[in-house]
C-alpha cells in the first residue's frame, strides 16, 4: 500500500508560517525550517511582551507621579497612601497624565489629598 501524506494540509501549514515570516531578513523569510523557528520565537516574544508592556507602563506612570509629587515636597509613597484613604478615585494612568499635561490640576488633587 502506498504511503499516504496529506500534502494539502502540509502545504497550507507551511504557507501560513511563511506568511507570518514575511518581512524577516535573509533566509528567515523563505526557508521553511529557519522561518518556522523564527516565527515560533517571535510569537513567544509577542505573548510575553504583551504582559511586559503593562509592567513597563505602570513603572513609567509611577515615575511621573513621583517626579510631580517631589516638586511639591511630598514623596510618592506618602501621596499614594493618602490617596487610598481619601475619597479621590484616580488611577495611576490618569494621575500621570495630569502630572505631565495638566500640572495645575495635579496640584489641586495633591492639595485635596494632603489636606
Amino acid at each position: 500500500m502506498p504511503r499516504s501524506v496529506n500534502a494539502v494540509a502540509s502545504r497550507a501549514r507551511r504557507k501560513r508560517v511563511l506568511r507570518l515570516a514575511k518581512g524577516y531578513w535573509g533566509r528567515r523569510k523563505n526557508v521553511w525550517t529557519v522561518a518556522k523557528n523564527a516565527v515560533e520565537r517571535g510569537l513567544q516574544y509577542a505573548y510575553r511582551d504583551r504582559r511586559v508592556k503593562k509592567r513597563a507602563f505602570r513603572k513609567l506612570w509611577n515615575q511621573r507621579i513621583n517626579a510631580a509629587t517631589r516638586i511639591h515636597g511630598v514623596s510618592y509613597s506618602a501621596f499614594m497612601g493618602k490617596l487610598q484613604v481619601s475619597d479621590v478615585v484616580l488611577n495611576r494612568k490618569t494621575l500621570a497624565d495630569l502630572a505631565m499635561n495638566h500640572p495645575a490640576a495635579f496640584e489641586a488633587v495633591l492639595k485635596k489629598v494632603t489636606a
